[in-house]
């Protein structure tokens, strides 16, 4: 399972006309899941995620989670994290789970989060959406469960 962490200002996710998902201060979070993956990869990541100390404290110094700033979380599935373009120029997304497996290990990634007192706003899982954020920072980071 791999996420894609980008501290932000605000985020959004509109399906067609309808804002499906937003937030103020947090994070914006894009969540792959391959095959292979388990419960406790999702247990794992959501855990790291809520804990990761990416904001900064008074001394100016990232020192603060998520949960301890008091921020949200937007959750937006991504299958193309797992695309492989290394061979050819469209890239291959054979690594990435089948919808049914990942969508369970997505929901149960948004409810870890969940149980650990944040408030999580969502896409939909499968659709076309428009995803928009203010990067902060900017501040970027991949976890990924099998490294």
């Amino acid at each position: 399972m791999k996420v894609v962490i980008q501290r932000c200002k605000h985020a959004r996710v509109v399906v067609g006309e309808q804002v499906t998902g937003e937030i103020g201060q947090g994070l914006m979070v894009l969540v792959g899941v391959t095959h292979e993956d388990e419960t406790k990869d999702a247990v794992y990541l959501a855990e790291k995620v809520a804990g990761l100390r990416i904001f900064e404290d008074d001394d100016h110094k990232m020192n603060l989670s998520v949960q301890d700033m008091g921020g949200s979380i937007l959750s937006v599935s991504q299958f193309t994290l797992y695309g492989d373009s290394r061979k050819g120029k469209r890239p291959s997304f054979m690594a990435a789970a089948r919808p049914e497996a990942a969508q369970k290990l997505y929901e149960l990634f948004n409810a870890e989060l969940r149980s650990r007192g944040l408030s999580v706003e969502t896409g939909i899982f499968g659709a076309d959406m428009d995803v928009s954020l203010t990067n902060w920072g900017p501040v970027t980071l991949i976890l990924d469960s099998r490294s």
